[in-house]
């Protein structure tokens, strides 16, 4: 017989069981327990805080960095029928407020926040009457300094636990050194270590390293030899851009991406390149984290990534 979270699995999202360490998760974190799941991409990790979200009472709060994702994640979850809202840079004061107000007096589930909003006076100042179930924090690896991709605007998260210490923290992510991870815990508070982690063996993918004299020219004959869609990662916003236009020279549909870029910019070449209106995104290490698009075909390194850590990330898109 199925129990209260099978039963959320099939009803939202039809599958008929849990995969690998996701139900571990689950009953660590609706046990109360401080909860740090490892899990590669693709791993299936928003199953791990939106299952046990919607079997108890009050808002799960989910901290995230990525406003595509957030967008895309709501958008999924009212699609299912799920009371879910993201506050973002952008968003103007009286938007925030409503959507704050309705996570106090509402049935909203999910409420997606990126890190910076987080220190607001008004988000402070209404997160004190919100009632949270637990808080989720993705990409949990960018709160430590010694992991790859530092993020200051995430320490303001042990300042919002202090404020809501009843609500046991779930923290994600798909990559983390140990000593990344001793730090993730330290910083989040954990009242003890509580870590569970998925083998990080992808049997779907194969790493492959080309010798070569001429690295653009190999680039283009892969990307003219295989089909399906591709990143081609670069050390440098010049380089995406340059990149970029030599592969539209040769009629290989490609744009760029880089953190320097404005945020509707961002948004608008995620979106085309997912919709397959661009086939290769060049892109910098601002380009990555959260994106899911089934038929990737390849990831290429032309230049080197900044660590082990970093080539991994990149490479499980």
């Amino acid at each position: 017989m199925a129990d209260k979270y099978q039963e959320i699995l099939r009803t939202y999202w039809g599958y008929p069981d849990f995969r690998g360490i996701q139900r571990d998760i689950i009953e660590s974190i609706t046990s109360g327990k401080d909860t740090l799941g490892l899990m590669p991409t693709g791993g299936g990790k928003s199953i791990t805080f939106q299952v046990p979200a919607l079997s108890q009472e009050g808002v799960c709060i989910v901290v995230t960095p990525l406003i595509a994702l957030m967008k895309d994640q709501v958008q999924h979850l009212k699609e299912r029928g799920i009371l879910a809202e993201a506050i973002y840079t952008g968003l103007s004061r009286s938007e925030i407020i409503k959507i704050l107000e309705n996570c106090i007096f509402g049935d909203i589930k999910f409420l997606y926040v990126s890190p910076e909003r987080l220190a607001s006076e008004i988000f402070q100042t209404k997160l004190r009457h919100i009632k949270v179930s637990f808080i989720t924090v993705d990409e949990a690896h960018c709160i430590s300094q010694w992991g790859y991709d530092f993020r200051p605007s995430y320490l303001e998260i042990s300042k919002i636990r202090e404020m809501k210490p009843e609500a046991p923290i779930l923290a994600l992510t798909a990559t983390a050194t140990p000593s990344v991870v001793d730090d993730i815990q330290q910083q989040l508070h954990f009242a003890q270590p509580n870590v569970y982690k998925m083998s990080f063996a992808r049997k779907n993918l194969a790493y492959v390293v080309r010798e070569t004299a001429d690295k653009t020219q190999e680039m283009l004959h892969i990307l003219k030899c295989t089909e399906g869609s591709a990143i081609v990662y670069v050390r440098s916003r010049k380089r995406t851009k340059e990149v970029a236009l030599l592969l539209n020279q040769q009629n290989i549909s490609a744009t760029f991406y880089h953190a320097g870029l404005a945020p509707d910019v961002k948004d608008c070449r995620q979106k085309e390149w997912q919709a397959d209106e661009t086939r290769v995104m060049v892109a910098t290490n601002a380009f990555g984290m959260g994106i899911d698009k089934p038929d990737v075909r390849m990831v290429i390194h032309i230049d080197c990534p900044d660590s082990l850590e970093a080539y991994f990330q990149e490479a499980g898109r």
